[in-house]
């Protein structure tokens, strides 16, 4: 049946526009239908336009078997559940029950919006107007999924006022838990034959053993992660421990809230807040003067460059002082569930400092973030023995885990035909590997062009001389650029360039320039996908890390695309420099099998912006003469899609010419 499904006159021809028979497609889908059949694992890399979305459903949905799938993002997420999988239900005429399930944040509570509509101190003027229009909404919806509600910034304060958290919701004991949106979503996805979650709540349901996917995983045969690339990043978050000022800040505002609530007079709430609020910034004064956005060493008694006495007696303090807020709340705890939660939460705070307190644990890495708020983080370096010994549960003799089959999947896995930049990391060293060729005629649709006159990339004057470029040809096109930076230093650098530079056109003729973070990513990449609609301009769009991925603006919206830097992983990340040196103990280059595989792997990814239909045609820039100067550069090439070169400057400006003829 899922042979006949991707015929050219199948079903999938009524699910999907424009459906041609890919024999990629069909292939990656037997090898799913296999693995599902006989249980294993599986991964598989399928280029961009292969059409991997199907090539796992059909044959997931056709199986009859209940069936997880995991995204990385809830974007993708409400994608999947929205659009691919009523489509091909169908198309495919089968009455199976989907469902949606996603994180706290991502729901409305209904208890916490109660107590948002007496906060005094809501974070700005706009915030009660746009709190009513959400209690508006909140009549009406029956999902209270927030991605429902238009206009609402992903970024708003209020946000965090109208959502829980694990540490501050209260469960059972909640006024509105049979109400709840975040459990009538769990009973849905409980009673479901197919339910879409996302990584980041796979893995914070592995890490503290909640309510959802201990629950849902063991009534599961068939596990599907897509964009399986961000796995190990994703897991490492969640599977190590975090202690932050902001954390204990926030704890504090709620036992103040609650103690003047429900218990004023019984306890002096205001000292002890005060307390941990004095703490909290002791504990970031003792780490000294440093840079927003430093990340400290932490391999000793304290972070590098800290003194350790300070420091260990500031952890000590905010200890101390949390565990003398959980004896207060113990006294109050029958009064209300509030103070059961606080107190569980003064426990789970206090265990941790006293985590930091204790030597590093083995096998995993330790340092402090410093922003605007300092944030401690002892990670694991990968999740492969989680992998194996907590989701796939190697060497079990249950038979029910023995025929679970588990599919992996991505666009981009590594640079290797095994895999490893994925595999190692992930635990999956012994899977089954298919890499699926992208359908697209990258020679015909693309050219690479690598400017070998360009300062190295460390020069000051680099920046400017990609704005310059980048500049030049979105003038050319009319907008339709992207322009991928490694540093947020260098997203400012070139975006401030570009604007003077693109001020010098015509206004009929100048490009709109949108830059990350000066709007929602959302807004971002909706006004750059509009193009050059109405009689305007195109657009130039300026960004960073997250749109090295996930962003797609097919057809003429965006033909040329600037990468500034081959993106190496930075070597002082105390993550990054633990990895390494954890290769070199064991003999191997840690450079040829960390360094090159990571910047591999994120220059794909990123060149990947540019073709995303069998119709587009580009051009891709990368400002790098490492990548024709160096040795590696060749392994690099080799991992880009098969477009024709550019040798100089005259053949770009011909490339360019020949887009808009």
């Amino acid at each position: 049946m899922v042979n006949e499904a991707f015929a050219q006159e199948g079903v999938l021809s009524r699910a999907a526009e424009q459906f041609r028979e890919r024999s990629g497609q069909t292939q990656m889908a037997l090898a799913v239908a296999r693995t599902i059949e006989h249980g294993g694992v599986l991964v598989v890399e399928a280029g961009t336009g292969v059409g991997k979305t199907f090539s796992y459903l059909v044959p997931a949905l056709l199986s009859g078997e209940r069936v997880l799938l995991s995204t990385a993002t809830k974007t993708l997420q409400d994608q999947l559940f929205g659009r691919d999988l009523p489509r091909l239900l169908d198309a495919l005429n089968l009455p199976l029950r989907t469902a949606l399930l996603k994180g706290r944040a991502s729901y409305l509570c209904l208890h916490r919006l109660g107590l948002a509509r007496h906060d005094a101190s809501l974070p700005e003027r706009g915030s009660v107007r746009t709190l009513a229009k959400i209690e508006q909404w909140s009549q009406a919806t029956r999902t209270g999924d927030l991605a429902e509600l238009p206009g609402l910034d992903e970024r708003s304060p209020l946000i965090p006022l109208i959502t829980s958290t694990r540490d501050n919701c209260l469960g059972a004991q909640c006024p509105q838990f049979k109400p709840c949106h975040v459990n009538l979503a769990r009973r849905e996805a409980l009673a479901a034959d197919v339910v879409v979650i996302n990584h980041h709540l796979f893995f914070a349901d592995l890490a503290v053993r909640e309510s959802g996917m201990t629950e849902l995983l063991p009534s599961v045969r068939v596990v599907v992660f897509d964009e399986a690339h961000q796995l190990n990043e994703t897991g490492v978050q969640f599977l190590g421990v975090q202690l932050s000022s902001g954390q204990a800040l926030d704890f504090a505002r709620d036992v103040l809230a609650a103690g003047l609530q429900h218990a004023r007079g019984l306890v002096d709430w205001t000292q002890r807040v005060a307390a941990i609020e004095r703490a909290a910034r002791e504990l970031r004064l003792a780490a000294g003067q440093q840079w927003p956005g430093s990340k400290l060493r932490w391999a000793g008694d304290a972070p590098e460059g800290v003194a350790p006495a300070p420091w260990q007696d500031a952890l000590a303090e905010l200890q101390a002082v949390v565990e003398d807020a959980a004896e207060s709340l113990a006294t109050v705890s029958e009064i209300s569930p509030d103070f059961v939660r606080l107190h569980e939460r003064a426990e789970q705070l206090a265990d941790r400092a006293d985590r930091f307190v204790q030597p590093c644990a083995s096998g995993s890495v330790r340092w402090v973030d410093i922003g605007t708020e300092i944030r401690l983080v002892e990670s694991p370096l990968d999740i492969a023995e989680a992998v194996r010994t907590r989701v796939l549960k190697t060497g079990s003799t249950d038979p029910e885990e023995r025929g679970r089959a588990w599919i992996f999947t991505s666009a981009t896995l590594g640079d290797d035909a095994r895999l490893r930049w994925f595999t190692e990391p992930c635990g999956l060293t012994d899977a089954e590997v298919l890499r699926v060729q992208s359908p697209f005629d990258y020679a015909q649709q693309a050219a690479l062009y690598v400017p070998r006159a360009f300062p190295k990339p460390n020069d000051p004057a680099h920046g400017l001389k990609v704005a310059q470029l980048a500049a030049r040809g979105a003038g050319v096109l009319g907008g339709r650029t992207l322009v991928l930076t490694t540093t947020l230093r260098a997203l400012r650098t070139i975006g401030d360039e570009m604007r003077r530079q693109l001020e010098g056109l015509p206004p009929d003729r100048r490009p709109e320039l949108l830059v990350q973070g000066e709007l929602p990513k959302r807004v971002l990449m909706d006004r750059f996908r509009e193009g050059a609609s109405a009689g305007r301009a195109g657009c130039v769009l300026v960004a960073s890390a997250s749109f090295w991925e996930g962003f797609d603006a097919p057809g003429d919206a965006l033909q040329l695309v600037v990468i500034d830097k081959l993106p190496f992983p930075p070597p002082n990340d105390p993550l990054v420099e633990a990895r390494s040196q954890r290769l070199e103990a064991q003999g191997r280059n840690a450079f040829g099998d960390y360094s090159l595989p990571e910047a591999a792997v994120a220059l794909k990814q990123g060149a990947g912006r540019l073709i995303r239909r069998e119709s587009d045609r580009g051009v891709l820039v990368i400002c790098d003469t490492r990548l024709v100067a160096m040795g590696y550069g060749k392994r690099l090439v080799a991992a880009l899609p098969p477009m024709r070169r550019l040798d100089d400057e005259p053949d770009f400006e011909a490339a360019l010419s020949d887009l808009v003829s």
